[in-house]
């Protein structure tokens, strides 16, 4: 069966809409897929306000957004479908929407982006709400990658993923387990922006600062990193947690993207190293994308913490490592369509395995 779907994800840093356009086909229970459009959309400063603000906004103007930013989406996918050429190719839409409230312990987690409106503008099927049954399930509702990874990208003992928070699967023994480890570009972009950098291009300030012992002592003090898993990390972790500690330091701001770099792939190691714990020995293999993995001073930070697990850290090209979280959008959207399970519990902590998507349609 061949499912073309329309997926897009908007990243906890930020940085804009990933839109790509898949040919998801399953056989016996294989799936296999090819990316034939996709483009990153960066948000207008409007759009990067709004959103960064969101949390804070009363629940009239909260839901408001909601819309709008719903029918925001609806007008990019459609202006995505008129470039590419795609109309009446597209079966239908999974958008992720942008996470702002995610409370799992309450059994809630909230996305920007009403599916109706992003229905109505469209014209096309959509499936939003892709993490509500799983959190409702007792479940963290994140991550959700690891779908995608056990069906898309075989091949690898790990995958880890550096967006805005940084993530890693495993294909244990007994299950697929997977857990948030740390905040990633959303604290290394903030960092950069005292500057007026948007980021940290290819990590050359951190190469070019000194660690702060100190700082980076208490970091990775932080109690978050003994929890066990399942579990996972709100985007404001970083921006309420991490960026007090690291910015009343007087230190240079590339002494400060250095240690928390440095913490970063401390951290990876670690979790690392937990999940091979109750893994058969020998070398393995691990896959790297997001956005971070441009970030060459981190990925060689995170390869050296590797080398002494026997793990080995590879980057694949461009348009996976960009595109790869709304790729699974696109999956998780498949298999909503299917009715088959599309969150494993075995990552999440729900107290099952389940279907996740509310669909929408206008006709």
């Amino acid at each position: 069966m061949v499912y073309n779907v329309i997926g897009t994800m908007s990243g906890s840093s930020l940085d804009g809409l990933d839109i790509v356009f898949a040919e998801l086909t399953e056989i016996r229970g294989q799936w296999t897929y090819a990316i034939k459009a996709s483009e990153s959309l960066p948000y207008e400063p409007e759009w990067l306000e709004r959103l960064a603000t969101a949390t804070m906004l009363p629940a009239q103007e909260y839901l408001l957004l909601h819309t709008a930013y719903g029918h925001y989406t609806g007008q990019r996918i459609l202006s995505f479908i008129e470039n590419n050429q795609l109309d009446h190719k597209v079966h239908f839409i999974a958008s992720h929407g942008h996470t702002t409230f995610h409370l799992p312990a309450g059994k809630m987690t909230a996305q920007l982006g009403d599916g109706a409106a992003i229905a109505a503008v469209t014209n096309l099927p959509v499936i939003t709400d892709l993490r509500a049954v799983d959190v409702a399930l007792g479940g963290q509702g994140a991550p959700i990658v690891p779908i995608g990874e056990k069906y898309l990208f075989t091949g690898y003992q790990y995958w880890l993923n550096l967006g805005g928070i940084a993530n890693i699967s495993a294909q244990l023994p007994e299950q697929f387990a997977a857990f948030d480890i740390c905040p990633a570009n959303r604290v290394l972009n903030t960092l950069a922006s005292a500057l007026n950098k948007p980021y940290d291009d290819g990590g050359a300030l951190a190469a070019g600062g000194v660690s702060d012992k100190g700082l980076l002592e208490q970091l990775n003090a932080l109690p978050y990193y003994t929890a066990p898993w399942p579990k996972s990390l709100a985007n404001d972790f970083g921006t309420g947690t991490i960026l007090p500690m690291i910015d009343p330091l007087r230190i240079s701001v590339q002494g400060k993207l250095r240690t928390y770099s440095e913490h970063i792939a401390i951290q990876i190691a670690k979790a690392a190293a937990a999940l091979k714990a109750q893994m058969p020995e020998g070398p393995a293999k691990m896959l790297i994308t997001g956005g971070g993995a441009f970030n060459t001073f981190l990925v060689n930070s995170i390869q050296q913490q590797l080398a002494p697990l026997n793990i080995v850290a590879e980057v694949p090209d461009a348009i996976t490592v960009n595109f790869k979280e709304a790729l699974v959008m696109a999956l998780v959207g498949a298999l909503r369509w299917r009715q088959e399970n599309n969150v494993l519990s075995s990552v999440t902590g729900a107290s099952r395995d389940s279907i996740n998507g509310a669909l929408w349609t206008s006709h």
